[in-house]
């Protein structure tokens, strides 16, 4: 089985989702690292779509950008134009494989896919 995870090497939780996937036998893990590669409006959409989750539900508030570009994060259009501006605005991490994707906080979530 393949997994890719949406990792930010500096976020504790990112490093635990990604210690459970490579603890895992069989899974083959494939590291996004999505600060250095941006991923699309069109990526980061398919990829909340297919976790179920609205980008408003999907978005860092907390980061300084949210509050410099004056982001209404209840808009989610609003939202995805920011993600895929300001990438650091996409929760993490996010763990993709064919059963779903999932936003693994806590990084236990990671393991309903596997």
């Amino acid at each position: 089985m393949k997994a890719v995870i949406w990792h930010n090497s500096r976020c504790s939780k990112s490093r635990q989702a990604l210690a459970i996937l490579e603890e895992t036998a069989g899974v083959e893990v494939e590291i996004f690292d999505y600060l250095k590669t941006p991923p699309s409006r069109e990526q980061i959409a398919a990829v909340l779509t297919k976790a179920g989750v609205s980008p408003s539900a999907a978005v860092r508030k907390g980061e300084a950008v949210v509050k410099e570009i004056g982001l209404d994060t209840s808009d989610d259009d609003a939202v995805l134009d920011a993600m895929a501006q300001h990438a650091i605005l996409i929760e993490r991490p996010i763990v993709i494989t064919d059963k779903g994707a999932v936003i693994a906080r806590p990084p236990e979530k990671a393991q309903k896919l596997l």
